[in-house]
C-alpha cells in the first residue's frame, strides 16, 4: 500500500512538474529525490532523537511510501539518456546534484528533527 501511495505522488507531482517546466534537464526527478532525500532524513531524525516508530508504521513509510516514492532507477535511465543524447555537462550535472543535494536534504531532514 505504502510503494503504491509513493508511486502515484511521484507520478503526480512529475506531471505538474514537467507540465510547468519546459526543459532538458530531468528537474522533476530531481525534485522526487531531494524531497524523497529530506523525507527519509526527517524520517530517521525522528526515530533517532525523538523515539522509534513501530515496526508496521516504519516500513509502511520508509520500505512502502519513499521506496515508491523515489526514484533511483528513474535517476539512471535520464543519466543514460543525457549521455546518449551527447548532453555530458547536463549528465554529469545532474549526476553530481541528484547525489550531493539528496544526501544534504537527508542531513538537512535529521537536523531540523534535531
Amino acid at each position: 500500500m505504502g510503494g503504491a501511495l509513493g508511486a502515484l505522488f511521484r507520478y503526480s507531482l512529475c506531471h505538474i512538474v514537467n507540465m510547468t517546466c519546459s526543459t532538458a534537464f530531468p528537474i522533476a526527478t530531481l525534485i522526487v529525490n531531494l524531497l524523497g532525500g529530506l523525507a527519509m532524513g526527517l524520517l530517521t531524525g525522528y526515530m533517532t532523537y525523538k523515539g522509534m516508530l513501530p515496526f508496521n508504521l516504519k516500513a509502511f513509510l520508509i520500505t512502502g511510501l519513499l521506496g515508491g516514492f523515489t526514484t533511483f532507477s528513474a535517476f539512471s535511465l535520464d543519466f543514460v539518456l543525457l549521455m546518449e543524447q551527447g548532453k555530458w555537462t547536463h549528465a554529469f550535472l545532474y549526476a553530481f546534484a541528484s547525489i550531493s543535494l539528496s544526501v544534504l536534504a537527508l542531513i538537512g531532514g535529521m537536523e531540523l528533527m534535531r
